[in-house]
């Protein structure tokens, strides 16, 4: 019998998460996946799964699930506290867990994504070739919901060889590392300079499409509208008034605004731990 997990309460808002759906942006669909890859990489790793193994996303804890049957599981990312039954349990660990004993998570300490496998992972149906959810277009799983049962799956890779993995904790203010972007000569000679002098602060408008931030405008040398163009996680697409919006996961394939800015590859992972009303610096 294949053994399933129900969720009692998915929190402010919950996923399934693998590594997306890469190289089908020439059809108008986006990667997705998991908004900090670096997490759901190592929480595979934690319950002994392939780094690519589909998992929950969970935004701001609160999430609530029962298990059928016996379970291994682990906790990544924004940091919480953790109840597996009765008994508290450390993060960045494995768990192991009774048939029918509840897993509670509380909203994190800092950061705003905890990512929670299990080992064999969730074996949800797949959507073109992901079982991640696209926030965007609608694609694959819906969000998880009061109610809603998930299979677990055999996918597994070798037994964990390590008990924990501590991580830092996510810093309160962010550094971001960002390589000048496709469309610079569209901005004023100081505008760049001003993205990265200045800190930029992370407003409540953010989901796993974007962050759009709140500071100093960056002002155009040009002001006509710009023909869509590819857009890739990191993008800094910035709209007349001035405020960068800084691209995650769910982003779309094109954008019409320009871009002046391209945050690195590893820090988008950071990026998608920031939550409202912390600042972020930009560093070339």
């Amino acid at each position: 019998m294949t053994e399933k997990l129900e969720v009692l309460n998915p929190g402010p808002a919950a996923t399934i998460q693998d590594l997306g759906r890469p190289g089908l942006a020439a059809l108008g669909v986006g990667r997705s996946g998991a908004a900090d890859r670096r997490s759901l990489k190592l929480v595979n790793r934690l319950v002994g799964n392939p780094e690519g193994n589909a998992v929950i996303e969970a935004t701001l804890g609160g999430l609530v699930i029962r298990f059928s049957g016996p379970a291994v599981v682990a906790l990544t990312g924004a940091e919480c506290a953790v109840t597996a039954g009765s008994r508290a349990h450390g993060m960045f660990s494995p768990i192991q867990l009774h048939a029918g004993q509840e897993l509670r998570i509380s909203q994190p300490h800092t950061g705003l994504r905890t990512y929670l496998a299990v080992r064999g992972g969730i074996d949800v149906e797949p959507v073109l070739g992901s079982r991640s959810t696209d926030t965007l277009a609608k694609l694959g799983p819906p969000p998880l919901s009061a109610g809603m049962t998930l299979p677990i799956g055999d996918r597994t890779a070798r037994q964990p060889n390590v008990d924990q993995a501590p991580q830092p904790a996510f810093p309160r203010n962010l550094v971001l590392h960002v390589t000048p972007g496709p469309r610079l000569d569209w901005f004023t000679a100081e505008a760049l300079d001003t993205l990265c002098s200045t800190p930029h602060q992370v407003t409540a408008d953010l989901n796993r499409v974007g962050i759009r931030l709140s500071g100093p405008p960056l002002h155009r040398r040009i002001d006509r509208e710009l023909p869509p163009e590819a857009c890739v996680p990191g993008a800094l697409q910035v709209p007349p008034a001035g405020s960068p919006i800084l691209f995650l996961a769910d982003h779309p394939v094109t954008g019409g605004y320009p871009v002046i800015a391209v945050v690195d590859e590893h820090d988008v992972d950071l990026a998608a731990q920031a939550r409202p009303g912390q600042l972020i610096r930009f560093r070339l």
